[in-house]
């Protein structure tokens, strides 16, 4: 059984094709970059999808949980850039941070750079109990705390202070970006900021 058209199949090539909830996940992380979580709905997704509706709801029980889903693979890519940055300077957490950032801001630098889909989902879910702002929050309190813990290894005379300015660095690329096109980006100034933060908090 295949949620494909025989024109399709014809036109395809050879092999299976991406199994039905594959494509549904694929298409849900694009879109709620892309467009918005709430601005999208179901029947955008099967239909951009290539699926019918029953072969979303086989896979997840209802949208949110799809969101939940597609913000958990988010989470997973953030924290897979994060580590890498840390893997470039073994035992050097001010360099670590800053290869980071330099990261982010190449990355903010494109006019179709959306920010961070966790951070957009927070403000786009008030509600503390949806399945998708739960996922979220609970990867903005963890960033939170690894940033700390960050400043510590730096030797911060204030680690929960520097913690919480680097974390205020990286939501503020998140939504600057979003305002501001091309090279004309605040976002573009965070590894200045990030250096100066650093030198000023933590002794030589």
């Amino acid at each position: 059984m295949t949620d494909r058209t025989p024109e399709e199949i014809l036109k395809g090539p050879y092999g299976p094709a991406p199994r039905a909830a594959e494509r549904i996940f694929d298409t849900a992380r694009e879109l709620f970059y892309r467009e918005g979580i709430r601005a999208v709905g179901v029947d955008e997704i099967v239909t951009r999808a290539g699926v019918t509706k029953p072969s979303l709801y086989r896979s997840y029980k209802s949208k949110d949980d799809l969101v939940a889903a597609v913000l958990r693979e988010v989470e997973t890519g953030f924290w897979a850039r994060f580590e890498a940055a840390e893997a470039l300077h073994p035992n050097d957490p001010k360099a670590q941070m800053i290869a980071y950032f330099e990261v982010l801001a190449r990355r903010s630098r494109g006019d179709d750079y959306r920010g961070c889909n966790l951070s957009n989902a927070v403000v786009e879910y008030p509600d503390r109990q949806h399945a998708g702002r739960q996922v979220a929050q609970a990867h903005k309190h963890e960033l939170r705390e690894r940033l700390r813990a960050k400043a510590t290894e730096m030797g911060a005379s204030d680690p929960k202070a520097l913690g919480d300015a680097m974390m205020l660095l990286i939501e503020g690329v998140f939504t600057s970006s979003q305002m501001f096109d091309g090279d004309d980006k605040p976002a573009l100034a965070v590894v200045g900021a990030i250096k100066a933060l650093i030198a000023a908090d933590c002794p030589a």
